[in-house]
């Protein structure tokens, strides 16, 4: 499922049109990329939790010349299943 697709089935299931249901989601994905940018954490009961982990930077060596690079550190984003989540998926296999 894709950001489009989850619009039309939100607007399908709420009876909402299809242009104020991309709003809200939308707005829910702005949110929640402005959270973990100022490093706050997002949970959502059941679902999972999202968080922004720091990576050290490291030495590195391109692969074509064997020159060693400093490859600098960054911050990714991290989502954690919730139990239930699991739980729900496991049931399906």
């Amino acid at each position: 499922m894709n950001k489009s697709d989850l619009i039309d089935a939100l607007a399908r299931e709420t009876d909402l049109p299809v242009r104020k249901t991309e709003e809200i989601v939308n707005a829910v994905f702005d949110k929640m990329s402005e959270t973990l940018n100022s490093g706050d954490r997002i949970e959502i009961r059941g679902f999972g939790s999202f968080l922004v982990k720091q990576y050290p930077g490291y030495t590195g060596r391109n692969p074509k010349t064997g020159e060693l690079i400093a490859v600098p550190g960054k911050k990714l984003p991290f989502f954690k299943t919730g139990k239930e989540l699991k739980e729900k998926v496991d049931e399906q296999a």
